[in-house]
């Protein structure tokens, strides 16, 4: 995806994707926030609460919660600030995603005219919305795994509009995760995959080949 993304939105995608490793920040550590502010957050004891404490360099407030970001939250909100809270998990046999379309070699722009249809009726459980200037989906759809609802929603909008999604709004394709089939490494494995589907044709690389190409390479 191109750098264009702007900080806001790659802040709500990396809450996103961070969801469920708190056990991570066990140890304690600082999280910046806004207007200098500066708040740390540990577990308390064994499994219990969390705590963060916030300084902004003139006073100090302290909140505790089930959860480090509710306990995080609680503190950018006792300074005045907006608090961020991650979005509830999707219900069971549901995935939640963004498709992005970052065709390569090329930047249409958000207000190109081939986005007008899907723009005035998108899939069901998508929303629109501009990302970094890129044309954008944010979706809730059906889907026993992750890979499963992103391959049927890009069927859909590729069918029915012409345009074949390219991206998962994944930055940096070298990370990893180990999270199981719909999380973080899935959509990396997903925007990959993508990926191949539309840069192959291009090099004469049909849809049978890169899956032929995946059988043979894994035996």
């Amino acid at each position: 995806m191109s750098e264009a993304v702007g900080a806001a939105e790659f802040a709500f995608e990396l809450g996103w994707k961070l969801r469920g490793l708190e056990t991570v920040l066990a140890g304690g550590g600082w999280r910046r926030g806004g207007m200098g502010l500066s708040v740390r957050v540990q577990r308390d004891g064994d499994g219990g609460s969390w705590t963060a404490v916030g300084d902004d360099g003139e006073r100090r407030e302290t909140r505790s919660a089930d959860t480090a970001d509710e306990a995080t939250a609680l503190v950018h909100e006792a300074f005045g600030l907006t608090a961020w809270r991650p979005l509830p998990p999707p219900p069971p046999g549901w995935q939640r995603f963004t498709l992005i379309h970052c065709p390569v070699g090329d930047w249409p722009g958000f207000g190109d005219a081939r986005y007008d249809r899907l723009k005035a009726r998108p899939p069901q459980g998508c929303a629109v919305e501009e990302l970094g200037g890129y044309f954008a989906l944010r979706c809730e759809r059906p889907g026993v795994r992750l890979l499963d609802a992103v391959a049927e929603t890009c069927r859909e909008i590729r069918g029915e509009y012409g345009v074949l999604m390219t991206d998962l709004g994944i930055e940096k394709l070298w990370e990893w995760s180990a999270d199981g089939t719909d999380g973080w490494g899935a959509e990396i494995v997903g925007q990959l995959l993508l990926m191949a589907a539309e840069r192959g044709p291009k090099l004469g690389y049909d849809v049978e080949d890169l899956v032929r190409f995946l059988r043979t390479a894994v035996g």
